[in-house]
């Protein structure tokens, strides 16, 4: 396929790139920097886009079979108004854009297939409740968030482009990511739960999220939103157990709920206490095999391969 990829640089992006150059697909990115992205992303054809103001470039489309859509303003980071309105148009108003775009080609023209990011915090704090691609958004902002980039991502159907939307756990992998965060601190005896830890956790394998972006490319009856999240449930208290025996490092620390919350403010509420039990039904029901199901085995090979 000629695949039109954004958030290329990013730590997703610079994963599944050499994925999708594996599998033999041809690449186009859009970028807030063509020089910089270049420099990063040798043998794609890039087109200049900041993602917010204006259309995407009709020519960046021409021949391009499926579009991979990972804009987006991390939200790890202490929220304020600013900030969240940042999150929020950093990822509705690019894909309200390219929906918009390609609304304007001839439809025999158009990508068959998008495939974009959203995330778990689709479902709110819902405790001890299982969580599949059928439950009923949650409350609160990354709720709302959640239900407006699905919202936007969704346009494409009523364009006849079978889009996928991947509402995704915490990705676990090395080099980055959360881990990147945390194994400083867990290698220093500094890890333990958060709050209660009673919290369920979900997580998904980086290795298991890029083969499920090939899988959703490949897989021409999948459509909607698919969990991407791992089979197997954790709460935060096992997560950093799990940790924690992998390092081979004390886990006995815990970080009081109200600690969070004066630290981080409504961050600490949505992001780290939290509870979304998330099950990923239509992606194995898709016949997608995770090559990384439990959570030990996940955190030892992102360890082994740091």
């Amino acid at each position: 396929m000629k695949i039109l990829l954004t958030g290329a640089t990013g730590y997703l992006g610079g994963n599944l790139r050499p994925k999708l150059r594996d599998a033999g697909h041809t690449l186009v990115v859009l970028a807030r920097d063509p020089s910089r992205t270049a420099a990063l992303v040798p043998g794609a054809r890039i087109f200049a886009w900041d993602g917010v103001v204006g259309l995407p470039p009709a020519e960046a489309f021409d021949g391009v079979d499926a579009v991979i859509n990972l804009i987006g303003e991390s939200v790890a980071k202490r929220w304020t108004v600013e900030r969240k309105r940042r999150f929020r148009d950093s990822r509705v108003l690019p894909t309200r854009a390219l929906v918009e775009r390609m609304a304007g080609m001839s439809p025999s023209a158009r990508p068959r297939v998008l495939v974009s990011m959203a995330g778990v915090g689709f479902y709110g704090d819902r405790g001890e409740e299982v969580l599949t691609e059928k439950s009923a958004a949650g409350q609160g902002f990354l709720a709302t968030l959640g239900r407006e980039w699905e919202s936007a991502a969704e346009g494409a159907t009523a364009l006849g482009i079978r889009t996928v939307i991947f509402r995704s756990g915490v990705v676990l992998g090395p080099g980055g990511g959360i881990l990147g965060k945390l194994l400083p601190l867990f290698r220093l005896g500094l890890g333990g739960r958060l709050g209660s830890g009673r919290q369920y956790f979900p997580w998904i394998h980086l290795e298991d999220l890029l083969r499920l972006f090939l899988h959703a490319l490949a897989t021409e009856g999948l459509a909607g939103p698919v969990n991407a999240v791992a089979p197997e449930p954790a709460t935060n208290a096992e997560f950093t157990v799990a940790l924690g025996q992998a390092l081979h490092r004390p886990v006995a620390l815990t970080v009081p709920a109200l600690a969070l919350r004066l630290g981080l403010g409504e961050m600490a509420d949505e992001m780290l206490l939290v509870s979304q039990r998330v099950s990923p039904i239509r992606a194995i029901e898709s016949g997608f095999d995770f090559h990384f199901p439990l959570l030990g085995p996940a955190l030892r090979a992102c360890l082994a391969a740091t």
